[in-house]
């Protein structure tokens, strides 16, 4: 079977437009994912992770929609990179390879994850901020319950009869009218 060109997308909301983001670029496969950059544990990269075998070119718009943390970012690219999977990244115009070490493009590749990381912690930082002011006038009075009682009434009973609460999770995401685990 040929090499394949793999895309990653990944946007933070559910209502973000993902089309963007590798507009043009003609792929074999995208995976895509609608969840926060913070950490790796994403079904999607994970599954694309798993797919991409030696030869393979692994493309993601930019750097900061693959990771959101240096550490996570360069063992992702290391990780890709001992599978013999290319990582390329579009906007910043960086490929790395299997092999193929450039001092310039390892430094360059390790401030620019460290900016990501960076902002990040802004955005953090500002909402934290923003929540703090918010509270102070009376305005911000939490998250919106996403449960109705008698739903978190199912829930407690379902953990308490030793319910996994991941399959409790998906099954109340799935607007199931009953917990299969009580």
């Amino acid at each position: 079977m040929k090499n394949q060109t793999v895309g990653y997308v990944r946007v933070s909301g559910i209502d973000q437009n993902e089309q963007r983001q590798l507009e043009g670029v003609e792929l074999d496969r995208v995976f895509t994912d609608k969840a926060s950059g913070k950490d790796i544990k994403r079904p999607q990269l994970q599954e694309a992770i798993k797919y991409v075998r030696d030869g393979d070119t692994f493309i993601v718009h930019s750097m900061d929609r693959l990771a959101r943390n240096v550490e996570d970012m360069l063992r992702l690219v290391r990780e890709l990179n001992e599978k013999g999977v290319t990582v390329q990244f579009v906007k910043e115009n960086m490929t790395f390879s299997a092999g193929k070490d450039d001092p310039r493009t390892t430094l360059m590749f390790m401030m620019l994850s460290a900016f990501s990381q960076f902002e990040r912690a802004l955005i953090r930082e500002r909402q934290k901020e923003g929540i703090a002011l918010a509270k102070t006038k009376g305005v911000y009075k939490g998250r919106k319950p996403i449960l109705n009682p008698e739903q978190v009434k199912r829930l407690k009973e379902a953990v308490a009869n030793g319910g996994v609460k991941a399959q409790i999770a998906r099954e109340l995401a799935s607007g199931a009218k009953r917990f299969t685990t009580i």
